[in-house]
Order: structure tokens, then sequence, then C-alpha cells
């Protein structure tokens, strides 16, 4: 298959390293822009974009994923999936149609619990003794697809 891998911190990387050792073809890889980090406020790359040059997959930093042009690209690279893990922006309904078989969220909590940004945060806060990883397909609501 050929796949679209959305993700920008350390947590996304063991799924795109997984992505990549699979047999499919991980044709790109969307992480959000470089930004300043630390003290310096060096400008840094996320830790998803790092894995991506070591693997030469071209990378795309769209500022926003409802740009037109970013969508256009998406859809020249004819994706038969996009998996998206703790990408950090909602995605428009004209790039969740690109991929033929739609697009697949790996989200850090066991939904319905902690829906939306910052799931493994919550759960340390609450205490929780047991959480997870839930599989789903996406819709344009946050975290509101069926679970795989």
């Amino acid at each position: 298959m050929r796949i679209v891998f959305m993700g920008t911190p350390d947590f996304s990387v063991p799924s795109l390293e997984s992505l990549i050792g699979s047999g499919h073809q991980v044709v790109a890889v969307v992480t959000q822009p470089d930004k300043p980090k630390g003290r310096g406020r060096e400008i840094q790359m996320p830790p998803v974009k790092e894995v991506a040059l070591a693997h030469q997959i071209p990378v795309y930093q769209p500022v926003r994923a409802r740009d037109e042009a970013f969508i256009a690209q998406m859809r020249e690279l004819a994706p038969d999936v996009m998996v998206v893990i703790a990408f950090g922006q909602l995605l428009p309904e004209e790039l969740l149609k690109v991929p033929a078989y739609g697009c697949v969220n790996i989200h850090a909590s066991l939904l319905p619990r902690y829906r939306g940004a910052a799931p493994i945060q919550w759960a340390v806060i609450n205490g929780d003794q047991e959480t997870g990883i839930t599989t789903m397909m996406m819709e344009v609501g946050m975290d509101t697809g069926d679970m795989l």
C-alpha cells in the first residue's frame, strides 16, 4: 500500500518506523514545521522528520493542513491510506477524502476517554492505573470515527 504518515513528536516515531519496515511504501511524511526549542531557541526538526529524512522519505510541513496547495500535493501522491498519530492539527474533510481507503488515527487513550489533545497527560493527571491505544478510522469530528 501507498502510505502517507502524519505525526510530529517522539510518540509518533515507533509507528512510523514500524510502517517503514512493514513492506508497504511510505510515500511521504507530514509533520509540523520546524520551530525554536530549548534555552538557545535553536530551530529544531520534529522527531518524525528526522526519521523520514534518515530513510529518504519526502517530508511536508504545512502550516495549515487545510491549505489547498497542500491538499493538492497529497492528491498527487495518490495514497491508499493516511496514518495519523499525534500530528497536531485537525484534518479537514477534503483531506480525509484523499486516500482510497481513508485515514487511520492511532490515538493515545482508550476512547472514548480523553478525546482530543493531551490524552497521556490527562491519564497521568487523573492517576489512571490503566490506559492504552485506540486505532480508529477518522471522520471530521474530533476522535469520533469507527474504532478498529
